[in-house]
């Protein structure tokens, strides 16, 4: 079983900066790629960022450019990801969930972490 434990929310002020982690423990699950999602308030969840187990990345049109994910320990059954967020915005506040596709296109969810832009 998969576990994913994502970290790093809080409260920053408008054009500050905070970097999210996700943690996956993956108990021999292979995997394709890691995603990060976003869920505001009222409004369905969306995607952010994703990143395949060869380190291509592709963003969102609203944080392209501001945000960065990038992936560590594909290999090795405990792969991390992270998303570097700068000049954030009040619109970017949001419970932040990381997700893991496996090698079957299965999809394991974390728990979130909430993400509060404002001054």
């Amino acid at each position: 079983q998969v576990q994913l434990v994502e970290s790093g929310g809080g409260l920053v002020q408008p054009g500050g900066s905070l970097r999210l982690s996700c943690a996956a423990s993956q108990n021999g699950v292979g995997m394709s790629a890691m995603d990060w999602y976003r869920q505001a308030p009222g409004k369905q969840r969306e995607w952010v960022a994703s990143v395949t187990y060869d380190n291509s990345t592709s963003y969102s049109v609203s944080v392209k450019g501001r945000f960065t994910i990038s992936l560590t320990n594909a290999r090795h059954d405990s792969a991390t990801i992270f998303l570097q967020m700068d000049s954030l915005k009040p619109e970017d506040t949001a419970v932040y969930y990381c997700k893991l596709l496996d090698l079957r296109y299965r999809a394991y969810w974390g728990q979130g972490t909430q993400v509060t832009v404002s001054s």
